[in-house]
């Protein structure tokens, strides 16, 4: 990601709807796992640290991060609460011989070139029985200015993300699409920043507080039918993966 991008990120990821709701999102998963108690948690990508309370209340959160801003940032954010090295993937993660019973990656896969090598990597971080929870953007159909101001390499489709998963020798305990609800709204949006080259992505600022209220509400209601169900379209995919 660009520099640019993690200012913003740090500007709006304790308000923004799209924020709010996917940590929701994934609180729910996450608490729906069997995981120890307490369990130990790796975040890979900790951007500036937005994830790291919501994760720390089912265990002892570690991160990996490869932007020494974003670290820093996240660093402050938290008061030094936790454990953020410097590293990236695949071949610079710096947990070497450490396991752990749940390793995340939120938006984070897209961004790696090596995604195969990445998993495989990460399999091998995984105490036995652990899970890795990944969530990607999907629909390659859905390029825009918006991947490119996030330094995207691909956007998934459910097959291809199935694929890499096998490839890395993991399996789906959960496969998902999910942004459900918001789906026509945000795919008129993109289709109208194609329109309007050159120009900032839409969706990026926090809207007025009432629209964004309404946005994360809508956005986070997610949850309550990912408890049982999966959702077969979406603009983003989640997978609870385990070793095969």
């Amino acid at each position: 990601m660009s520099p640019d991008a993690y200012l913003a990120m740090a500007e709006t990821e304790s308000r923004h709807w799209w924020f709010v709701g996917r940590r929701r999102i994934i609180e729910t998963v996450i608490a729906r796992l069997v995981l120890p108690t307490p369990a130990r948690i790796l975040e890979v990508g900790s951007g500036t640290g937005g994830n790291l309370e919501m994760l720390s209340q089912f265990g002892r959160v570690q991160a990996v991060e490869k932007n020494p801003t974003a670290q820093l940032i996240a660093m402050e954010k938290t008061a030094r609460r936790f454990d953020i090295r410097l590293g990236q993937c695949p071949n610079e993660i710096p947990f070497s011989g450490e396991r752990f019973d749940l390793i995340c990656l939120f938006d984070v896969l897209e961004h790696v070139e090596e995604d195969v090598e990445t998993l495989v990597a990460l399999r091998g971080l995984l105490a036995d029985g652990g899970r890795i929870l990944v969530t990607v953007p999907a629909h390659q159909w859905l390029w825009g200015t918006h991947d490119e101001f996030l330094h995207h390499k691909r956007r998934y489709s459910a097959a291809e993300l199935c694929e890499k998963i096998s490839a890395a020798y993991l399996r789906p305990d959960k496969f998902s699409y999910f942004n459900t609800f918001l789906f026509p709204l945000i795919v008129v949006a993109r289709f109208k920043d194609r329109l309007r080259k050159g120009r900032a992505a839409s969706g990026t600022a926090v809207p007025g507080a009432p629209l964004n209220d309404l946005l994360q509400k809508i956005f986070s209601a997610e949850r309550i039918f990912l408890k049982r169900h999966n959702f077969g379209f979406g603009i983003s995919l989640l997978a609870v993966l385990r070793a095969s």
